[in-house]
């Protein structure tokens, strides 16, 4: 296999409703889209970057000099067996893991493209359906947090997740269970508390969450051991895991009971599929996390989450959720039942809206 072009494309689109998380607040996403040409199939892969570097290191303009002028000369020209082997070739670029997702990302589909059969299928999935969950951001008010709720439960979704900061925290959970008590209910706090706020954090435990995710610091290992001690509740580590040398040293020092593993946090299948396996292997959940994606990252999350580990639903959700119209062709749709269907056609299974994504394209540019 050889990549013969890449095109990158940065996409803008506005999102149904502002989202708000204790780092930031997103009403317009920045989207690098990247096309690969390999011997003379296409497969399409998304940068799930944010705007800005208040998730990870990573923002979309980083992720664009990186897959230009680094990740690119590394790989026109060169020959390779498979796409699992795309990574690898990458390794010399330390980090930027968002960026080199969305290249290798991009070459699986065109494997699957060239052999004829579905993505997941590819990647060794299991799953003909997978179960939903859905992120709620930061609401002004404790009504407004009940009554996207109950829109979201009506919908069918299975988990619901709200996000926490400090000050939107504990009233939250604690309304949620009177109003709620059954539902499968979590928090995420992206890092937004430290270890001495345990005591708070103990609190959360008299409302039987499902887990709490990444509650302290994006890289502090450290803390989360210490607070996993005093907690019940499992924590989830997230921004924590980038590699999985990181996952391994997390279940070894037990700093988590799950972990959520994002294709694009990860740098793609290849460390995915190692994490996923290594989970497994030690009996930690995993889900998949959600970046506020188009319907191209979206189709990518539903193909991880046919793997065997994924036992806990995931941020995958509907289209219409996030967007008024999406880049895909058939949109991203949940059952009432909070589950969607895995498509059985080659590829990732949908179809990219070229007329759609030129419109909404700010810049563009082809690598050969």
């Amino acid at each position: 296999m050889r990549i013969e072009e890449l095109t990158l494309r940065e996409i803008r689109m506005k999102l149904v409703a502002p989202f708000e998380t204790s780092m930031e607040r997103t009403e317009v996403r920045r989207i690098i889209l990247v096309e690969a040409k390999v011997d003379g199939a296409t497969g399409w892969g998304e940068c799930v970057a944010g705007e800005s570097p208040f998730y990870s290191p990573e923002s979309t303009d980083t992720a664009w000099i990186s897959l230009q002028d680094y990740l690119w000369p590394l790989l026109k020209s060169r020959e390779f067996g498979s796409a699992a082997e795309v990574w690898d070739l990458m390794g010399h670029v330390r980090g930027h893991n968002m960026a080199k997702a969305s290249i290798e990302s991009a070459v699986w589909h065109t494997e699957a493209v060239q052999k004829e059969m579905p993505l997941w299928k590819l990647l060794g999935g299991t799953r003909e359906e997978i179960t939903s969950g859905v992120s709620i951001g930061i609401k002004e008010s404790l009504d407004e947090l009940v009554a996207a709720v109950k829109k979201e439960l009506a919908a069918g979704y299975q988990r619901i997740k709200i996000k926490i900061k400090p000050g939107k925290d504990l009233q939250q959970v604690q309304r949620l269970r009177q109003d709620f008590p059954r539902i499968k209910l979590m928090v995420d706090a992206n890092s937004a508390y430290t270890l001495e706020d345990w005591p708070l954090l103990k609190q959360l435990e008299g409302f039987y969450l499902m887990m709490i995710e990444q509650p302290l610091g994006w890289d502090d290992l450290y803390s989360h051991i210490e607070l996993q001690k005093k907690l019940d509740t499992p924590i989830c580590l997230d921004e924590c895991i980038h590699t999985e040398e990181q996952a391994r040293a997390a279940i070894e020092l037990r700093a988590c009971k799950i972990i959520n593993i994002k294709l694009g946090r990860v740098g793609g299948y290849t460390v995915a599929k190692r994490i996923h396996d290594l989970c497994l292997q030690r009996g930690i959940p995993v889900w998949c996390g959600g970046m506020l994606e188009s319907g191209i990252g979206r189709a990518h999350n539903i193909a991880l989450s046919t793997l065997a580990g994924f036992t806990l639903p995931g941020d995958v959700t509907a289209s219409k959720r996030y967007w008024e119209e999406d880049i895909i062709e058939p949109e991203v749709t949940v059952s009432p039942q909070g589950t969607i269907r895995v498509p059985q056609g080659p590829g990732i299974g949908f179809e990219p809206r070229l007329e759609r994504i030129d419109k909404l394209t700010v810049r563009k540019e082809r690598l050969t």
